[in-house]
């Protein structure tokens, strides 16, 4: 009875004490708790009115809703009782959805499933906006979850989806099912793609309506003889089962892609006659011309280093040269294409030099005239200060002079908004200089700021961010910028993140001794002074997919950090050359088969600086930690500058370079055929044999992107070196390392033990 009292007691005792609401641990971290508030997917109706999903209450089913954008007058669009399926007992959860362009049809895709990356196949349904019947499932009799990217014709009158490989129509009214291909398969792929152009290209929708509505044009790809890469999956059942994917290895067999037009209602396909040998060029973007006569596509040979822009014949398949570029590295594909004047020109961004400065080309934006026959081509550069790179053309309306772009404004951690709003339309061919643009996000709110503009420009739904400051979305008018009113204030959240005991972070730069400027930032734990001697961890990326310092509110691994320096780390990051940073083409292009070389090279000669300029770094105390291409890049520089760093930890790496995929590594190292020398100094496996610190891999068992083989093989090299080190493989998790109740949250914790034992924490004094 003694027993039983005492632990009552104890028990109530556990369940008055509150959380403390100033700490992070490994759950807080990874629990959503301080994920930002839902908004959207909102969608511009016109110029005045917009769309969004919002819950009927905390935790009711989402309706659609539509606003009146100046006055916020709310319409309920579609109810939760207008989702409901009778024949299936319930209501769809919207995941996302679109409208037809009469406004007339709703199309919701729901029930998703995971393709690589993304929810990108599932369910969908069309319903009438007037609610005069309830929701009709689209694909007849293909089976459930099987379709992708379903889109209304430009007429409203039909829907075009994937199943399985095979491009279909489907006829909105009367549900009638036109199947288009007749090949697909698991090499023949028609109206989506590959693992690696989805990877590398970020293409995932592989079909467009013609602006009649008559013709659909889509990508074919054959993948037969592209290797397979196996995986073992060893939790599904008490005997191994082997998961393949085709995955082209730098070197190897690519697959071909072709891009065809055909009938709406059926038929032969035309292919278009793009010059090359279809396994040895990539077709990584295309677009109907709006007049509906020629499409649009973006061409690249193999080693990825001339961009051509063809216009492709939509009846016979012939091809004309519209804009080519080349460059000793790599050309980018272009990704804010977009028509002007009724398709007379098109938008294009390119990485050019301005005349008197041949030493350093900055990306710009322009147009090019699309029909160029029998007259030159023209390109009219966008007017602004040098030194600045273009990071996206936002909104551009040449009738009435309003162009809108976001650039860095000399701060390469930042992303604003400028115009010149005084007749861009009406500068010459040949004009290259001019005003310098005028900023139009507010002076005072340094950060990032994201625009979703209505179709006329006058408003857009603006969302600004900072590093520690959570996003607040308001719809603003444009070009002043004025606030007409706060859509989403994120308090909740705000509050929470408030509550969180932190200290100061600040951004600053450090200059290699080559003269090389590199940005990063620092988080402090509280109450830090400079008085002492204290623990440092660096976060990297050093690749040219991401960038890592930018001042932006972004959960990545914010708050695991946040975490550490609660714990008492200083957490720095940097960015060094070859980062996508808008510092000019060739900032960005600096990588070009010397991946890991350059980054390693800089980022020793920048922890070499701030340990000489900050007393207070400890240098026996520093450790280093990325995932992926960072990954990568903590291993580079344990065995490249292994005197630097007391320990690393390194997720899911690429350690011989040769085992990625065609598209990345031979687009910034070259084919490993060719220079098998560019692939060994790359590697960080070739250098394993100067590991002095500590070191902890980590790794998914099914990661189909940087395969489980990249450690193995490094396992074994440092092996045979007779290096100690440390690794946690987590079974059948994928790139991510999120799959499964726990993991992420393992992940981080397993982190921080290994940092508590390898870099001991506490100020020496």
């Amino acid at each position: 009875m003694l027993v039983l009292s005492l632990f009552a007691a104890s028990l109530a005792g556990q369940q008055t004490v509150k959380p403390d609401a100033s700490k992070l641990d490994a759950r807080r971290v990874t629990s959503g708790e301080f994920r930002t508030q839902r908004f959207g997917p909102a969608r511009w109706l016109d110029g005045g009115h917009y769309a969004t999903l919002e819950r009927k209450s905390d935790n009711g089913p989402l309706e659609l809703v539509r606003y009146e954008a100046l006055t916020g007058k709310r319409q309920v669009l579609v109810t939760a009782a207008m989702l409901w399926v009778t024949s299936e007992g319930r209501a769809l959860n919207i995941e996302d959805y679109s409208f037809s362009p009469d406004q007339k049809w709703l199309m919701v895709f729901c029930d998703s499933a995971r393709v690589w990356r993304l929810n990108t196949r599932g369910e969908y349904y069309l319903l009438p906006l007037d609610g005069s019947k309830e929701p009709r499932r689209l694909g007849g009799k293909l089976e459930k979850s099987t379709l992708m990217f379903a889109k209304f014709s430009p007429n409203s009158a039909r829907v075009g989806y994937v199943s399985r490989n095979d491009v279909y129509v489907e006829d909105a009214a009367s549900g009638k099912q036109t199947r288009l291909t007749q090949d697909g398969s698991l090499t023949v792929i028609n109206g989506t793609f590959d693992w690696v152009y989805e990877e590398e290209f970020d293409c995932h929708d592989g079909f467009r309506w013609s602006p009649d509505s008559e013709r659909v044009a889509y990508w074919q790809l054959d993948c037969s003889g592209v290797g397979e890469f196996y995986m073992v999956d060893n939790l599904s059942d008490r005997y191994a089962q082997i998961v393949p994917v085709q995955y082209p290895k730098a070197g190897t067999t690519n697959s071909s892609c072709r891009i065809g037009v055909i009938s709406a209602a059926g038929g032969k396909t035309t292919w278009m006659k793009t010059p090359g040998n279809a396994r040895e060029t990539y077709l990584p973007r295309m677009e109907w011309h709006p007049l509906g006569k020629e499409l649009m596509v973006q061409w690249l040979p193999r080693p990825q280093n001339h961009l051509v822009v063809y216009g492709c014949d939509a009846q016979n398949g012939s091809v004309r040269k519209v804009h080519e570029e080349r460059d000793a590295a790599y050309v980018d594909v272009r990704e804010d294409f977009r028509w002007v004047n009724g398709g007379e020109q098109f938008f294009w961004t390119s990485d050019v030099a301005f005349q008197g400065d041949s030493q350093k080309a900055w990306r710009q934006a322009g147009t090019i005239v699309w029909d160029t026959r029998g007259r030159h081509l023209l390109v009219t550069h966008l007017p602004m200060t040098k030194n600045y790179d273009v990071m996206a053309v936002e909104h551009a309306d040449l009738k009435n002079g309003r162009l809108l772009v976001s650039h860095s404004d000399g701060n390469a951690t930042e992303k604003a908004l400028f115009t010149d709003g005084s007749g861009w339309a009406s500068y010459s061919a040949d004009y290259q200089t001019g005003k310098t643009l005028k900023r139009v996000s507010p002076s005072d709110q340094r950060g990032f700021h994201d625009y979703q503009i209505s179709a006329d420009g006058s408003l857009a739904i603006h969302t600004f961010s900072a590093f520690d400051t959570p996003p607040v979305i308001d719809l603003v008018r444009l070009p002043s910028h004025e606030r007409v009113r706060v859509l989403v204030d994120n308090k909740r959240l705000r509050d929470r993140y408030d509550a969180v005991a932190k200290g100061k972070n600040e951004f600053f730069q450090v200059e290699t001794n080559d003269g090389h400027t590199l940005d990063g930032w620092v988080m402090y734990p509280e109450g830090f002074q400079a008085d002492g001697k204290w623990p440092v961890v660096f976060h990297v990326y050093g690749e040219p997919w991401s960038q890592t310092v930018k001042n932006t509110w972004s959960l990545g691994h914010h708050l695991f950090h946040r975490w550490l320096t609660q714990k008492g780390y200083v957490v720095m990051s940097i960015d060094a050359r070859g980062t996508p940073a808008p510092k000019g083409r060739d900032w960005r292009k600096a990588l070009y088969q010397n991946i890991g070389v350059v980054s390693s090279h800089d980022w020793g000669q920048a922890v070499r600086k701030l340990l000489k300029k900050n007393d207070w770094m400890d240098a026996e105390r520093l450790a280093i930690w990325g995932w992926s291409g960072g990954g990568a890049m903590t291993l580079n520089m344990l065995f490249r500058h292994p005197e630097l760093f007391r320990a690393g930890m390194s997720v899911a790496p690429v350690t011989d370079i040769s085992l990625y995929d065609t598209i990345y590594q031979e687009r910034y190292c070259g084919d490993p055929r060719e220079v098998p020398q560019v692939y060994e100094k790359c590697s960080p496996i070739t250098f394993a044999k100067n590991l002095q610190g500590k070191l902890l891999l980590i790794h998914g068992t099914g990661d189909d992107n940087v395969h489980f083989q990249n450690s193995e093989r490094l396992f074994d090299e440092l092996v045979a070196h007779g290096k100690v080190f440390e690794y946690l493989a987590y079974p059948n998790r994928t790139h991510g390392i999120r799959e499964g109740r726990g993991t992420r949250a393992h992940l981080y914790a397993s982190l921080l033990d290994f940092l508590e034992r390898r870099v001991p924490v506490g100020v020496k004094r």
